[in-house]
């Protein structure tokens, strides 16, 4: 039993690697549903682990490892598709060529690296997060492929636009690292008192996925990003 949150944290990884396979083949749907997969197994092992009360150094590494691969490269890559815009068949000699326009996505990629890594080190991030968190910013990017791919409200022209993407790569990448504190969405126990602003969160998300379809899974973490900025003393203090 006491290797379960490692095997969980290994189920993270192996759907990361899936989800990043059918991003470059042009089906962020299927993609979609193993970074949904990465995400459960993500809050899974840390849940399953507390509850086993097993820890160890092998695990917090594997951890991160595991999340650059799902919430950091596979986030990049989707800002590559964007960036592409459609797939491309041009080729040089039988090379198929490589548009290095859309290179700067991967910036967001080593962006995720360098506050996973800061996370291990941080021993103020017990209750709360300080910066946006890798899997915060994967839901964000994922909401925009889906816009893109399904061209929900007329958007795919804009998301698609090299500067706008441009903007969020950096503007994310800085939330990553900065210096905001952020409410912890972790669940630790099952009382009202310590889970009410993530049931709160959950309600407000059903009630945009009604309204929004895919796009509320942006929308959800600009609300998250802003709730954070107006609470931060309160999220300081708790």
């Amino acid at each position: 039993m006491k290797h379960l949150p490692n095997a969980l944290t290994l189920a993270n990884l192996f759907c990361g690697c899936c989800a990043l396979l059918y991003t470059f083949y042009w089906q962020p749907e299927i993609a979609a549903f193993f970074t949904l997969g990465s995400f459960v197994f993500d809050y899974l092992d840390g849940m399953v682990a507390r509850a086993l009360k097993v820890s160890s150094p092998l695990g917090k590494e594997l951890d991160s490892l595991a999340d650059v691969i799902s919430f950091g490269v596979v986030p990049g890559a989707m800002l590559f598709q964007l960036l592409v815009g459609a797939p491309s068949t041009s080729t040089v000699y039988g090379i198929s060529l490589v548009n290095l326009m859309a290179l700067p996505a991967f910036v967001l990629s080593a962006f995720s690296a360098l506050r996973l890594a800061k996370f291990n080190l941080d021993t103020r991030q017990a209750n709360y997060f300080i910066g946006l968190s890798t899997p915060g910013c994967t839901v964000f990017v994922l909401g925009l492929a889906l816009t893109a791919h399904n061209n929900l409200f007329g958007l795919k022209e804009l998301v698609e636009n090299h500067w706008f993407l441009y903007a969020l790569v950096g503007l994310f990448s800085w939330l990553l690292v900065s210096e905001i504190p952020m409410f912890g969405m972790k669940i630790k126990s099952f009382d009202w008192k310590n889970n009410r602003f993530n049931l709160a969160f959950l309600v407000l998300f059903v009630l945009l996925i009604i309204f929004l379809k895919a796009l509320a899974l942006s929308a959800i973490i600009v609300c998250y990003i802003v709730l954070s900025l107006v609470f931060r003393k309160n999220i300081i203090a708790s």
